[in-house]
């Protein structure tokens, strides 16, 4: 069967000839986590001088059963966000609020999932003891603890085995993620926040957490995320926000964030050259094939390739990628703060400049 793929997925030709796949659009459930104006600026030394704000204004309106993935780059504020949000720590201004109540509520926090980007683990304990022992944190216990755990091991793929004979420190990093992911959800969470869930994780690794996030949405939880894997993001979230320097770039649905496309890179083989020179343009021919830019309805252009018997090899969206999107955001935010920083420095210099004065003139003694 002949395939037309897009940078990151791939359908059938009779799938494409027969109509566009179905993309699940997203519909705004409640608002679960809102933040207005949130700031915060840390104070550090002696006598606790302020540093640069690690968030500025941030305001976020996150709906219940979406998958929303907050990108940046180090030190963007990401963290940050993630903390205030969990109540850790307290704002300088602006707020937060988690299911309607402010956030660091001690009921909220009973229906929230948390794995932090580096958790430390009592190593010393099995994946099961430690599961156990945070289970009993939310009052789990009996029969109810034993069958949560054996679930959630089921669902991060974890040996029951290693679970229960071998000691952390001997867990390898993608088993030590799995266990994190297995404590963020022991308590049934309702929201599950992910601080670099793929960090350190080889391509096996990565593809198993991902599957696990995308079962979570399966189930209808909201889920928060930060990573720096643009591709992972991609594939999982249904909205996403670019920080920086603690403040938002932008923020919005993927697809619309990358824009509809405009035109489709197509390369294939046989047909006639007539009917191709009609659809396409800047046709190039190498290595037995001939490549082109399609500006019409793809689907159409497939039923008259099928018409004419030429073999569609592929046929690419021509858009950015998320990683391309998100180092332009970055690069023109940055451009535009330095262009502000410059003409800032030029009024306080031109203020600063002392007016010409005459001196006084001196009186001739007799």
């Amino acid at each position: 069967m002949t395939s037309v793929s897009t940078p990151h997925s791939s359908y059938s030709a009779d799938a494409l000839g027969n109509g566009a796949p179905n993309a699940s659009a997203l519909v705004h459930q409640p608002i679960i986590i809102e933040t207005q104006d949130l700031r915060k600026v840390y104070r550090t030394g002696f006598w606790l001088k302020a540093a640069p704000p690690s968030l500025k204004q941030c305001s976020l309106e996150i709906y219940k059963g979406e998958t929303f993935g907050l990108l940046g780059p180090n030190g963007a504020g990401k963290t940050t966000l993630l903390k205030l949000l969990l109540g850790i720590v307290r704002p300088t201004a602006g707020g937060a609020t988690l299911m309607g109540k402010p956030a660091g509520d001690s009921e909220t926090k009973a229906s929230i999932g948390y794995l932090p980007e580096n958790p430390y683990f009592y190593d010393y304990l099995t994946g099961w003891e430690f599961l156990s022992y945070t289970a009993g944190l939310f009052g789990i216990k009996g029969k109810a603890q034993h069958r949560r755990i054996t679930e959630l091991l089921e669902l991060v793929q974890l040996d029951l085995h290693s679970a229960k004979k071998k000691q952390m420190r001997r867990y390898s990093k993608g088993m030590l993620q799995r266990v994190g992911m297995a404590q963020a959800l022991i308590n049934d969470p309702e929201i599950v926040f992910l601080d670099e869930p793929m960090s350190g994780l080889d391509p096996t690794g990565r593809y198993q957490v991902r599957e696990i996030i995308l079962s979570l949405k399966e189930q209808g939880k909201t889920l928060f995320f930060n990573s720096h894997v643009l591709s992972d993001v991609e594939i999982i979230c249904d909205r996403i926000a670019i920080l920086d320097q603690g403040e938002i770039v932008c923020i919005g649905e993927i697809k619309k964030l990358l824009g509809n496309p405009d035109y489709y890179k197509v390369k294939g083989k046989g047909g006639s050259l007539d009917v191709l020179d009609q659809w396409l343009r800047d046709i190039t021919f190498a290595d037995g094939y001939w490549y082109g830019t399609l500006y019409e309805d793809p689907f159409e252009f497939m039923s008259t390739a099928r018409l004419m018997n030429a073999h569609i090899a592929k046929l690419e969206v021509a858009k950015p990628t998320l990683e391309e999107f998100f180092m332009e955001q970055i690069r023109y935010r940055r451009q535009q703060r330095a262009q502000a920083d410059l003409e800032r420095a030029a009024q306080q210099k031109s203020a600063g400049k002392k007016r010409p004065f005459k001196k006084a003139a001196r009186k001739s003694v007799a």
